[in-house]
């Protein structure tokens, strides 16, 4: 894969807004100057041009007792009516120099019907915001122990070129087995065929998953903040 980073760092920079502005815009609310993801697939929203502002049409675009979570480039100040109730950085990582894993267990593509079992895993891990939709973004993938599903991964954000891999998580009583790393790269892998470069999200101080992610060939490119606002009670 041979891609122009340089070129690509607007949509890297505002990942939600170029999603919801292209392959996922049939999951897209407009309104304004605000972008967001049907609730049920995704709690994300964007502006255009989130380095001038643009967010004063946000409480317009939630419904009252709502919220969303942004990706921006720099911190949010609540817009007009919302409150911040979650503020945090997150490093982005580009696999520039993908390498697949040599994956040590057989992992299945997750259905609808896989949905309850994967809600449950995500209560227990915690990966990140996960809905009962959120499947229908791009494919997903399960390690199963018998009936239990014990670890999984999948596409979330998708735009020119790029594909997000997200909801990394695996069981607490299955860690330490490379079940992360394989799913990280079997969902990796699928993108790069595709011809899109795959790219991910995790906490600056995660550094056993960032060791995960940099042993399969992503480098890290730069901080992004999250920012859940929601309304304000009135």
């Amino acid at each position: 894969m041979t891609f122009d980073m340089a070129a690509a760092a607007r949509q890297l920079d505002n990942p939600i807004w170029h999603a919801l502005s292209g392959a996922h815009s049939d999951f897209a609310i407009v309104l304004g100057n605000v972008r967001r993801y049907v609730p049920e697939v995704a709690p994300f929203a964007a502006v255009a041009e989130p380095e001038t502002g643009g967010f004063a049409e946000l409480a317009l675009a939630i419904p009252q007792g709502g919220g969303a979570a942004l990706f921006t480039p720099q911190l949010v100040t609540a817009p007009p009516g919302m409150k911040v109730v979650v503020a945090l950085e997150l490093q982005q990582m580009v696999a520039t120099e993908f390498r697949p894993y040599d994956r040590p267990r057989e992992m299945a593509p997750l259905t609808a019907a896989d949905v309850p079992a994967m809600l449950e895993l995500v209560a227990l891990t915690q990966p990140g915001p996960f809905g009962a939709r959120t499947i229908e973004l791009g494919g997903y993938l399960g390690i199963w122990d018998g009936g239990r599903l014990v670890g999984m991964s999948g596409e979330r954000l998708r735009f020119d070129g790029f594909t997000e891999v997200s909801a990394v998580c695996v069981h607490p009583d299955y860690r330490g087995r490379g079940y992360a790393k394989a799913l990280v790269s079997a969902v990796a892998e699928t993108i790069a065929r595709r011809g899109d470069m795959p790219f991910l999200h995790v906490l600056p101080d995660n550094r056993p998953a960032i060791a995960t992610y940099e042993a399969l060939g992503f480098r890290a490119r730069r901080r992004l903040h999250l920012t859940r606002v929601q309304h304000r009670q009135t």
